[in-house]
This record gives C-alpha cells, sequence and structure tokens, in this order.
C-alpha cells in the first residue's frame, strides 16, 4: 500500500493545471447509456474513480476507450448486453448508482447493487428511488439490488426533492429525458456538475431548462444521439490547490480556475487574508501577509461553502490565528480527519456536526492516516505547512479524487514524495 512523505519547506511557488471535475465525469460517463451513438468526453480527469466507472460500463455492455493519454475518452453503448450492475465493481463507488436512471429510461429495466465508496455518513440512495418512481419505475429492494422496470417506459412527472441532492438530481435528470411527456424536478441541485451535464445532454438532443437554478424542466425526446463534451474545471481540485500558498506562503496560480466556480470559497479566503486574483490562464492565489485570519465556515449545497472542502479549510484554519469554527451542515461523520490534525499539533474540539478550531504557530510532521478522499489531501495541505517530516498512509482515497498530486506540487517547490509500504 502506497504512502506519502512530505517535508515542509516553506512558501511554494508556480503554477498548477487543473484537471477536469471528477464528480463531473462520473455523471457524463453513464450518459452513453442513453444512447446507441457514440459520446466523446474531453478534458477527462485521470482517476482511480475513472478507471471504475469504465470497467462498471464495460460490465454492461459498453465500449470505453482511454485516448490522448487519458485525457480522452470515447464511449459507445450500442450493444448494452447486460443490465446487471454487479456489487464487487458498484462496491467500490456511490457514483456507480447513476448506472439506474440511464439503463431503465433506455430499455426498462436495470438491477443495480446498492453502492459503497468513503465513509462519511449514510448518503442514501432514497431521493434516486422515490424520483425514478415519480417517473413510473417499479422498483424493489432484494438481497442488496435494486430492481427496476418501466415496462411501458418511464412518464413524466413534477417531483420534488425533499432535500437537494446532487447525484439524485443528476440521475432522474438523465432518466427523464427519455420520458414520455415533460418532467419538473423542484428543489435540484444547482452544482456546476448539474449544469455541465444538461449541457451534454443537450448537445446530444435533450430539451431541457432552468439547469443551475431550483427547479429543472425536461421534455422528453425519443432517442438521444451523439455528442462531444468537455468535462467541466475541477472546482474542488481547484480550491484544495488555491489553499497551497494560503497554508505556506508563496504564489500559486491555478490554470483553468474560474472565480464562478468557487465564489463563496474564495469569499471564505479573502476574509482569511488570502488574495484571489483572476488571470487570463486562471486564479492566482497568495496569501496577503503573516498568518491568515480565523474565519468560520459552515458548508451547504452550492453555491454555498463546499462540503468537499471543508476538511482541506480546516487545514488551514489550524495554522490561523485566532478561534474558528466548522459546520457541517452535508454529511455527518465528515470530521474523521481532525484526530490526523491534531496528531500534528492541530487544537481541534468536535462536537456533532461543529468544530472549534484554535491556530497554533507551528504543525508539527507526524506519521498520520487518510480515512477519506477529502481528510487524505487535507494532511498533505498541512504536512507542507509542518516543520518536519509527515508519513501520510492509506493514499489509495487520494488517487481517486486528485491525479498526479506529488508532480504538480512538486513542480512548484514542495518536498513529497510516493513510497510503497
Amino acid at each position: 500500500m502506497d504512502s506519502i512523505i512530505v517535508r515542509g519547506n516553506g512558501p511554494l511557488n508556480g503554477e498548477i493545471p487543473i484537471a477536469g471535475a471528477k464528480n463531473a465525469a462520473l455523471t457524463l460517463m453513464p450518459a452513453t447509456l442513453l444512447s446507441e451513438e457514440p459520446l466523446t468526453l474531453t478534458n477527462a480527469p485521470r482517476l482511480s474513480d475513472i478507471r471504475t466507472m469504465t470497467t462498471l460500463l464495460q460490465s454492461l455492455g459498453a465500449e470505453v476507450s482511454s485516448l490522448q493519454d487519458g485525457q480522452v475518452l470515447a464511449l459507445s453503448s450500442h450493444n448494452i448486453h447486460n443490465h446487471t450492475a454487479d456489487y464487487d465493481i458498484v462496491r467500490k463507488m456511490r457514483a456507480s448508482i447513476l448506472v439506474l436512471g440511464p439503463m431503465l429510461a433506455r430499455d426498462g429495466h436495470a438491477i443495480v447493487s446498492l453502492p459503497g465508496g468513503c465513509a462519511i455518513g449514510a448518503r442514501p440512495v432514497d431521493l434516486h428511488l422515490k424520483g425514478l418512481e415519480a417517473l413510473g419505475a417499479d422498483l424493489e429492494l432484494k438481497d442488496g439490488y435494486v430492481h427496476a422496470e418501466a415496462r411501458g417506459g418511464l412518464k413524466g412527472a413534477v417531483y420534488e426533492f425533499p432535500f437537494v441532492s446532487v447525484g439524485a438530481t443528476e440521475n432522474i435528470l438523465m432518466a427523464a429525458t427519455l420520458a414520455k411527456g415533460t418532467t419538473v424536478l423542484k428543489n435540484a441541485a444547482r452544482e456546476p456538475e448539474i449544469v455541465d451535464l444538461a449541457e451534454c445532454l443537450r448537445k446530444m438532443g435533450a430539451q431541457i431548462e432552468g439547469e443551475g437554478t431550483s427547479t429543472i424542466t425536461i421534455q422528453g425526446v425519443d432517442r438521444l444521439h451523439g455528442a462531444t463534451h468537455p468535462v467541466v474545471t475541477d472546482r474542488i481540485e481547484l480550491g484544495t490547490y488555491m489553499l497551497v500558498p494560503a497554508i505556506t506562503g508563496g504564489t500559486i496560480e491555478c490554470i483553468g480556475g474560474r472565480m464562478n466556480l468557487v465564489s463563496a470559497f474564495a469569499e471564505k479566503l479573502d476574509a482569511a487574508g488570502v488574495s484571489v486574483e483572476e488571470t487570463k490562464r486562471g486564479l492566482k492565489v497568495s496569501r496577503r501577509n503573516g498568518r491568515v485570519n480565523a474565519v468560520d465556515v459552515v458548508t451547504e449545497p452550492f453555491p454555498g461553502f463546499p462540503t468537499d472542502l471543508q476538511a482541506q479549510m480546516m487545514a488551514l484554519l489550524c495554522t490561523a490565528e485566532g478561534t474558528s469554527v466548522l459546520e457541517e451542515k452535508i454529511f455527518e461523520n465528515r470530521f474523521m480527519h481532525a484526530p490526523e490534525l491534531i496528531r500534528m499539533g492541530a487544537n481541534i474540539d468536535v462536537h456533532g456536526g461543529t468544530a472549534t478550531v484554535t491556530g497554533v504557530d507551528q504543525l508539527k510532521g507526524a506519521p498520520v492516516m487518510a480515512t477519506d478522499l477529502r481528510a487524505s489531501v487535507s494532511l498533505i495541505l498541512a504536512a507542507l505547512a509542518a516543520e518536519g517530516e509527515t508519513m501520510v498512509s492509506r493514499v489509495y482515497h487520494l488517487d481517486r479524487g486528485y491525479e498526479r498530486v506529488e508532480d504538480k506540487l512538486s513542480a512548484c517547490g514542495a518536498h513529497i514524495e510516493r513510497v510503497q509500504e
């Protein structure tokens, strides 16, 4: 099993290219199941989760080719011969549930295992299932699998999500493109990944309005055709690397970054004393002077502060002047990185969904363990600012969401290397 060793060595400077969004690509890939014609995705991230989704789609009969060093994915679902998504694949990644809506919409039946993924709370799939039932699907849970049928095809409906869910919005949106009649999704997620999916589906012939707002209207069509679509920039990777100069000092330009993807996050950085400047190539980030200031953070659905940047922000606030309060409102159990940061000398007090962080003058290197995807990179950020050496173990989590972390940080002067235990 791999580990990453980091030796803190002061300010980092340079530029970091930001990849296509993992969460967008994992939604766009199942969209191939909606059409017999080819779907080509450019600006694809090179991640283990992408390989897992590739394996899942291939198990269903889709053809998936990785081109141009993995940055282009050519997909074709003209010969779907299997409609069962097996547990052995689905258990590795929650996004696997996103094959359910497209298969059901196109062929009227699907069997999909209940998914796995990071252990950061229950994250149930009941909203996916209730939305599909609203479109006329018959569902049965049996032996850990969802058995879904829509014998006469899905039918348009008005469905209001009881609370905002990105994955459920994506699944029902895809299914509704081939449903008979009009579907209106209320209290829908507004994330950039939803907008990106809608843009891709529209290129494939779908009739969609309102993406990016809380109400999305879909007029079902008889069939979708092929398309070529670039994956949107990964706003979570962008936010993560924006924190590098914030926590170490120096100046980093995040190539491909856009302010509209991280506006709430950038506002918190500004309040903490970190400058974010738009450039022709992306976003340039630097600390204004001295230690950053303490700020309070509440995670919220987009356009609020992203839950997927909470762990990384906590790492920064461990070194801030004063006391910060972070409130996690999206997922329970998402402070599992806190005990590992405490091992590095951080002063953190967790009570339920709230963490109180009092900044310290200096973090210390220590052996720590990654507990989930975002926690793993938060420990690397903390290690960049720590005195001495930090070994982060169980970094297989990291490889699910960040490509070539060591290369990107080394290019800016970081002392970081991957080793095999």
